[in-house]
């Protein structure tokens, strides 16, 4: 996979601004993300070149017809596999939890009573979930047995918590979550496990590792509630067409006040990752009233600096904030809802 300037894998799915926000659903970048724009496989130059020939057809398009050609959206499938995934992390951890117990070296009663573990073994949920993805280890038991001996027993916070006596609740999820995003999701063998199988791997890890974040959070009164990946996949969908769209379409005049706003550049020489993002990020301004200015603002900016070049988001920055004032004066942009300007 082809990497940008700060080394980081670029995806076109990554290129996305989020949804709601609320606290519990996953950002709207991470929607992308996970389902990615282009077939698996897709170079970084197929992602750009696809969005180039996109955006310079706009033109074309407005002559023949009012709605443009649609992206390849992936559909649950997608949504499914990264599922899967994060149950297999799970399975994991109950897996190596087996191999402990079957360990009469060492005494790994802290890991093998761990309430979080008892309480995964118990979820009916989950055990549902891992029959029907097959996301289970029972079939590469010879990985866990590797890993089990080579990299959990060598760990030293791992030493560390099998002789604590009697740990609390907050030292046994302090553990699951040490077990979940060092030791698995971790720079190790067994990320490169994972890496291996999914082409996807570098963006869905940190997906994953949210939800194993707040699945351990949820723990309490020996319950713990899975995450779901999506809330509503259908929501999702219709957001991201909606988006997509109205960045495709967007007025010339927003272009226009991209070039009045740009010092020392002509608008159709801008890098293209920064020029995406601004016609995004102004098209989500218009479209969506009830996102905030400030947050969509926000939102590009850490976009910019993960997927864009080193100088770029000090750049999005100040043309955004410039641009979202002379629309807030001009009543392009109008917001309304509790917390929200509104622009009448």
């Amino acid at each position: 996979m082809q990497r940008n300037r700060s080394n980081k894998p670029v995806r076109l799915g990554a290129m996305a601004p989020t949804r709601n926000r609320t606290a519990d659903a996953p950002t709207f970048q991470q929607v992308l993300t996970k389902h990615g724009l282009l077939p698996r496989g897709a170079s970084i130059a197929e992602a750009w070149q696809l969005w180039q020939e996109v955006f310079d057809l706009r033109a074309q398009r407005r002559s023949r017809t009012r709605r443009g050609p649609k992206l390849p959206f992936p559909s649950e499938p997608e949504m499914e596999q990264l599922a899967a995934t994060y149950h297999s992390v799970i399975s994991l951890i109950l897996a190596l939890a087996d191999q402990a117990s079957s360990d009469k070296k060492i005494d790994h009663s802290n890991f093998v009573k761990n309430a979080l573990v008892k309480a995964w073994k118990q979820n009916e949920e989950l055990k549902k979930a891992v029959v029907k993805e097959t996301s289970g280890w029972e079939t590469r038991m010879d990985k866990v047995r590797g890993w089990f001996r080579d990299v959990l027993k060598e760990d030293d916070t791992y030493k560390r918590y099998l002789n604590e006596e009697d740990p609390n609740e907050e030292a046994q999820k302090a553990f699951i979550k040490h077990l979940s995003r060092k030791i698995i999701l971790g720079n190790g063998t067994i990320n490169d496990y994972f890496e291996e199988q999914n082409i996807r791997w570098a963006e869905d890890k940190d997906i994953i590792k949210s939800m194993m974040d707040k699945t351990i959070k949820s723990y309490a009164d020996e319950k713990i509630t899975l995450q779901k990946v999506s809330l509503n996949w259908d929501d999702d969908l219709e957001f991201i067409d909606r988006l997509f769209n109205n960045a495709v379409d967007l007025d010339p005049q927003y272009k226009e006040l991209i070039a009045k706003n740009t010092r020392n550049w002509e608008v159709d020489r801008l890098p293209l990752t920064d020029r995406v993002i601004l016609e995004m990020a102004i098209s989500e301004m218009i479209h969506f009233p009830n996102i905030p200015v400030k947050v969509t603002i926000n939102e590009y900016i850490e976009l910019s600096k993960d997927y864009s070049t080193p100088k770029s988001r000090q750049f999005i920055n100040g043309i955004l904030d410039v641009i979202s004032k002379a629309m807030k004066e001009s009543g392009a942009v109008k917001k309304s809802g509790r917390g929200l300007l509104d622009n009448k």
